[in-house]
């Protein structure tokens, strides 16, 4: 333990070249997510993110080793947002986590946007995050089919139901409700998402599951 912290003092931050270079780091993930968010990874320009930032490429690259390792920590940063937003799963059913995930990407356009984008490119077996939106596709299905299984056993979800369809349908909605809304604003995904749920998933009322 640090006399800083053995005092109770709070933790001295990061001062000067390292403070410095955190600091252009994240300021090229902010840029790099506003250009991809608007052209994707395809048409996002290294260049245009450095111009953006205020640093040539070559400077850029002290940063990042490519497009693809930049690309890589934008959607990690973008995948820890949407997990914050979606709670701890032992405080919030799936669900829940569902509807705070659709609430925070209203909130979110850029990131929104991004994933909308790059989830199309990346059909295309060339691009560079095929193999891992699919893999991300499949587990959170896995992951869905097993807590929905669980609800219908709680008498939380309807017992009609094939969890391993839902799980996919779950994810389908989201998708196609965030598209609509990106076209047009006017569209309520909150109020979209919550009729799905509660016409699809729910028990009737006077069930007993």
């Amino acid at each position: 333990m640090s006399t800083d912290e053995q005092q109770g003092t709070p933790a001295r931050r990061p001062r000067g070249p390292y403070a410095t270079g955190q600091a252009r780091r994240q300021a090229i993930v902010d840029e790099a997510l506003a250009v991809f968010s608007r052209t994707g990874f395809r048409g996002g320009s290294l260049r245009e993110i450095a111009k953006r930032v205020g640093v040539t490429p070559t400077g850029l690259l002290h940063h990042f080793a490519d497009k693809e390792e930049l690309f890589a920590e934008v959607i990690h940063q973008r995948d820890e947002k949407v997990r914050e937003a979606a709670g701890d799963p032992a405080e919030h059913t799936l669900i829940e986590q569902a509807k705070r995930v659709v609430a925070h990407n209203r909130t979110s356009r850029g990131l929104t946007s991004l994933y909308a984008i790059v989830s199309a490119e990346a059909t295309d077996p060339g691009h560079p995050s095929h193999s891992d939106f699919a893999a991300r596709y499949r587990d959170r299905a896995a992951e869905a089919e097993e807590i929905l299984r669980s609800g219908q056993l709680d008498g939380e979800v309807r017992d009609d139901i094939d969890p391993a369809l839902a799980a996919r349908l779950i994810s389908a909605v989201m998708d196609g409700i965030q598209l609509q809304w990106l076209l047009d604003d006017s569209v309520d995904m909150v109020a979209l998402f919550e009729e799905f749920v509660g016409r699809y998933l729910h028990p009737a009322e006077g069930t007993d599951g």
